[in-house]
């Protein structure tokens, strides 16, 4: 089954890139579904073009009869689901927060709430409630999503980080010192350390360059490595920052922040599943918001005195 659905996910983006991305998976776990598939059918489905597959004859033709037995299984699966006693709610939702923030929180919900259970699926994308069977999705930045409505979760403060070993924070000691040290950056905002810099009143001359990582978690290891300074969401990171293994590299009091929201349809009524879990997310997020960074370096400053 997890062969069927990567194979049907490669060939609706002609990329096992984009097919991780909507499965969860990794590239490489992709390529091996699709690879032990076409050991078994003992066929290729796919043409390797350069950065794209293509599918062959032999894929089109064995695509043509999987798809829809595929979606009747789904389908299927949804309807049993209402002859259960309890809610299933599906959330959609970026993968930092949902690994950082909310899972360590669900258990909490799911224990005053045992009759209605949280899948949790971590993606990118905006979310299609009306074609998709998403009940929820949590999301960054105010979401322009016609049909829904949007409830502010916790702002973040994005702050330029790195490893210790990189001894880059002694050199630093204005936003424009950063550019002499390698610069990673996030695929889904290439543009996050530019505006950054002008925000801190640095004039560029030019495009930053440096690796770029898809997820933040990537990026976070990628500092811990050492490869270079990333602009992170402190709050989600805060226990690599207690354990060094992350360090701030200059503090800014207007640093830019990362706002995260709840979004839901307009249509959902008050009282059903998805508004008490909506309340019950709203009221974490209000009472059991991180530290900042700034309170945290205060207390750390104040213990050593």
């Amino acid at each position: 089954m997890r062969g069927l659905t990567c194979f049907v996910a490669a060939a609706k983006y002609q990329s096992f890139t984009r097919a991780a991305d909507q499965l969860d998976l990794s590239q490489g776990a992709v390529s091996r579904h699709i690879r032990e598939l076409e050991g078994h059918l003992g066929i290729h489905l796919f043409e390797r073009i350069k950065q794209r597959v293509v599918l062959t004859q032999a894929g089109r033709e064995y695509l043509s009869h999987v798809q829809q037995p595929l979606d009747d299984l789904a389908a299927a699966a949804r309807k049993v689901a209402a002859f259960s006693d309890g809610t299933m709610l599906h959330v959609a939702a970026v993968p930092s927060f949902a690994a950082r923030w909310l899972l360590p929180r669900l258990p909490r919900f799911q224990k005053a709430n045992p009759k209605i259970s949280v899948h949790v699926t971590m993606r990118q994308r905006p979310v299609d409630f009306v074609k998709e069977t998403f009940d929820a999705a949590v999301c960054y930045d105010p979401p322009a999503w016609p049909g829904t409505k949007a409830h502010h979760l916790i702002d973040v403060a994005m702050v330029p980080a790195c490893s210790p070993a990189l001894n880059a924070k002694a050199a630093i000691k204005t936003a424009a010192d950063i550019l002499k040290f390698p610069l990673l950056h996030k695929m889904s905002r290439p543009l996050r350390w530019a505006e950054w810099m002008v925000a801190a009143g640095v004039a560029l001359d030019g495009p930053l360059r440096g690796q770029a990582y898809q997820h933040l978690s990537a990026l976070a290891d990628a500092a811990i490595e050492g490869f270079g300074i990333a602009l992170l969401p402190h709050d989600l990171f805060v226990q690599e920052f207690a354990d060094d293994k992350l360090e701030i590299v200059l503090d800014r009091a207007d640093t830019t922040r990362l706002s995260y929201h709840l979004v839901v349809p307009e249509s959902t009524p008050e009282g059903s599943s998805v508004d008490t879990f909506a309340l019950w997310l709203r009221a974490e997020a209000q009472a059991q918001q991180p530290k900042s960074f700034r309170q945290v370096a205060m207390e750390q400053f104040a213990a050593n005195k």
